[in-house]
């Protein structure tokens, strides 16, 4: 006889820019992501919008919850991580805190190849750079870390890019960045799949410097 296994619900928040992004998925027949541009009232909107995205299911239907840790905005990523614990706290789900820079990076993985550098940058304050570098995997399914998300002057970022020898264009966020809570559930759920069953209080926020 063939087991049928149920499919894993992951529910992904990224709200560390201006825009509010939520996604949902089975990883396998389902998957919905939507996003809204709330800017500074992110903190009056997000659990009413959390409420509505997940409907018709119910909290009981989630199996992990994942969010996008940073960097970006303080105040916005910091509402973001404190309701994504609050959540699996409450719902005693495990919870993948994902880098916003990995997150945009996997979110444009299939315009490069295995092994093949890609770069990160996202503007901070004070002249600085938000940085991280990655490589898609061999088996397609994760990043590997070259270089981990950092800050650093612009001067120090072109040296650290000479010192690897890469010549090719970095990948610059954009303002919103909620599209890619789809990549933050997908990369959280590769982590799923591996055995990692992170408990809530061991995600921290990366803050570094805000960049509004």
């Amino acid at each position: 006889m063939i087991s049928l296994t149920p499919p894993v619900y992951g529910l992904g928040l990224h709200t560390t820019s201006s825009q509010l992004g939520l996604s949902l998925s089975n990883f396998v027949t389902e998957t919905y992501t939507k996003t809204w541009d709330l800017d500074r009232q992110l903190s009056n909107y997000l659990h009413q919008y959390l409420q509505e995205f997940i409907q018709p299911k119910t909290w009981q239907a989630f199996q992990f919850i994942a969010v996008a840790k940073g960097p970006g905005s303080f105040t916005s990523n910091r509402i973001g991580m404190v309701t994504a614990r609050t959540l699996a706290q409450q719902l005693n789900l495990p919870l993948f805190g994902i880098s916003s820079l990995a997150a945009f990076a996997w979110f444009h993985q299939k315009n490069y190849a295995i092994n093949e550098a890609i770069f990160v940058q996202m503007k901070a304050t004070r002249g600085q750079f938000f940085g991280a570098i990655y490589c898609k995997n061999k088996q397609e399914n994760c990043l590997d870390i070259i270089l981990n998300d950092t800050i650093m002057m612009p001067e120090d970022w072109e040296k650290t890019l000479q010192g690897l020898n890469l010549s090719c264009q970095p990948l610059i966020t954009p303002s919103k960045l909620g599209m890619t809570a789809s990549s933050v559930l997908e990369l959280a759920y590769y982590q799923w799949q591996e055995g990692k069953r992170p408990h809530w209080s061991e995600i921290l926020p990366f803050y570094g410097m805000s960049v509004v």
